[in-house]
């Protein structure tokens, strides 16, 4: 099935995939790819189609080591900052460019607006340091990366340039259950993605439609084009199962979020990059709903850039087996990662076993006390979160706000009553560098609404560990080295060091007995554990499902067949194993 009348005509089809995923990625509208590659490194980049908006504060290049020089295209997307003595809110143009690299990639920029007196890239801790010379900066990425080049310290007018992977999916563009999208603009109403359906982007393809899956299993939304402009959320994911979202980037929506996940299950979303300058611009919501993963995200959100509900308006359901992974976060506006606010006070409901891995925290400004907070777990209607593991998260020194908010609320304009509490959370390598942080804070509501069994390791704070054995005045609790304000209704809590074990018993896997999906459709299981689990394994997988070792994600796609597999969860106490039947139909 095709939607685009500019879809190349079926000859140039065949032609495209004979010559492979790369040069369908970097189709040009000429008919010529622009895909530099040789043996151990490949280059695509994408034009711009006319009438979307450019921006030109950066000139840039890009190629592979000793090949020739590439222009990539920056679009012009909008960002905002909220004025705390009106509350209005002010946006700013900004630039964005993408490209697809395999391997190492030279990367040139120069800025147009002024000499360049000082330039960083971002995230710091890839410890990238370019070389400048007058307006131009240069630097060299390992491969894939999502980074901000920032120039004279201005975070508006900066360049967020996205290397994203070569592409290895790319459908049959003949197969008469893909929706293909090929460069130039698309304009028409929402697009409502069938069963079993794939809707393929192609690079410097731009969608001003949403693209919404709902009451759907086994559907795709794959490529490196944009979806531009739309109002109220661009990718809504309702009461839908085995959704996979791959590629693309989100930007200039006037309101609203990136994708709303409700009342859905076994839902991936993989290198999604989202820029918001609107009211209520979420990135990623997600209300009801259980095993989802977001990961190799990139997101610059006029609101919270990730946030975990329950109940809200027609959603109603727990939320469980959330993960976030490998991805790079920065609120213009209240919190990168915020989890528990919506519930349901008449039948309340339970956030459990999420994790926080590997992700770098660029920015947070937040005026508003209630809203601050990089890590924000503040329960409220009644909603028990519990089960939560943050790892290997680095924050940088942020605007305006907290490194952690955790509080049981009653927010009156959003909650009906307080939340019930927060149970067993695990935080280790936390680490913030900066001076602009205020205190952070941990709040139970009062003492039977409290906050139980939290334990920070090898916990940061510009570059000193947080931990009981560090030397400190007797007399004063390790809360004041954070320093951290912690009331009465928060017990056992733990700041332990890097070599200290944080329990005595083994991890008890809480993960489910079975899990299903269609032959060759995306399948997400997570084998979630209490218990402080530090790895997991699996045992009898079948080809095309990989686990990942640090999470303990499943994902992939697999022929027909039922599969008896032993997963397991370790810690240095001992090892924890549990049968999953997975069904592939």
């Amino acid at each position: 099935m095709t939607e685009n009348p500019s879809t190349p005509s079926l000859s140039r089809r065949i032609v495209l995939q004979a010559t492979g995923a790369a040069a369908v990625a970097g189709y040009l509208a000429t008919g010529s790819p622009a895909a530099a590659q040789d043996a151990e490194a490949r280059l695509a980049t994408y034009p711009i189609p006319a009438g979307i908006a450019r921006n030109d504060s950066f000139q840039i290049q890009v190629r592979v080591p000793h090949g020739e020089w590439q222009p990539v295209d920056a679009y012009n997307v909008r960002l905002k900052e909220i004025n705390p003595d009106t509350g209005g809110g002010r946006t700013f143009n900004s630039s964005m460019a993408y490209f697809d690299v395999s391997g190492e990639v030279n990367v040139k920029v120069t800025y147009t607006r002024a000499a360049v007196e000082t330039a960083r890239v971002r995230p710091l801790s890839y410890g990238i340091e370019p070389e400048i010379d007058e307006s131009t900066v240069e630097f060299t990425l390992d491969g894939p990366r999502n980074v901000v080049i920032e120039v004279n310290g201005e975070i508006f007018d900066c360049l967020h340039l996205l290397a994203k992977p070569i592409e290895t999916d790319v459908p049959d563009l003949g197969d008469p259950n893909v929706v293909y999208f090929g460069p130039g603009v698309h304009d028409g109403g929402d697009l409502a993605v069938a069963a079993g359906q794939t809707v393929y982007l192609a690079g410097g393809a731009v969608l001003r439609r949403k693209v919404v899956f709902q009451n759907v299993d086994n559907a795709r939304l794959l490529g490196r084009g944009m979806i531009y402009g739309v109002q109220w959320g661009a990718i809504p994911i309702e009461n839908s199962k085995n959704i996979l979202v791959d590629g693309v980037t989100i930007s200039n929506n006037p309101t609203g979020n990136a994708s709303t996940i409700a009342e859905s299950e076994q839902v991936t979303i993989r290198n999604l990059s989202y820029f918001s300058h609107g009211t209520w611009g979420d990135g990623i919501d997600v209300f009801c709903s259980s095993g989802v993963l977001i990961e190799g995200a990139f997101l610059r959100s006029s609101d919270d850039c990730i946030a975990l509900y329950s109940h809200r308006n027609q959603y109603y359901g727990d939320v469980r087996d959330i993960t976030v992974r490998d991805s790079t976060l920065w609120a213009d506006v209240a919190h990168p990662f915020n989890v528990g606010t919506h519930g349901n006070t008449e039948d309340p409901e339970v956030l459990e076993n999420i994790t926080l891995y590997n992700v770098d925290i660029l920015d947070h400004r937040e005026p508003q006390l209630n809203y601050q907070g990089c890590i924000a777990l503040n329960p409220g209607d009644g909603n028990l979160v519990r089960n939560v593991r943050i790892e290997d998260v680095r924050v940088e020194d942020f605007r305006w706000g907290q490194l952690i908010h955790m509080r049981v609320a009653f927010n009156r304009d959003y909650n009906t009553s307080a939340g019930r509490g927060i149970e067993g959370v695990f935080i280790k390598n936390l680490s913030y560098n900066g001076d602009s942080a205020t205190t952070p804070i941990m709040l139970g509501y009062d003492a039977e609404h409290g906050i139980d069994d939290v334990t920070f390791q090898n916990l940061s704070i510009n570059g000193k560990v947080i931990a009981d054995t560090m030397q400190k005045p007797r007399w004063f609790k390790m809360t004041d080295m954070v320093p951290m304000h912690v009331n009465e209704h928060v017990t056992n809590l733990r700041f332990i060091d890097a070599a200290t074990a944080p329990t005595a018993e083994a991890p008890q896997i809480t993960a489910a007995a079975e899990v299903e999906a269609a032959a060759g459709a995306p399948l997400l299981y997570t084998v979630s554990a209490t218990g402080y689990p530090e790895s997991f394994a699996a045992a009898g997988l079948p080809e095309g499902l990989t686990l990942d070792t640090a999470t303990g994600v499943v994902t992939g796609a697999a022929a027909a067949g039922t599969y008896a597999v032993t997963v397991s969860a370790a810690n240095t106490v001992g090892t924890t194993d549990h049968t999953v039947a997975i069904k592939v139909l």
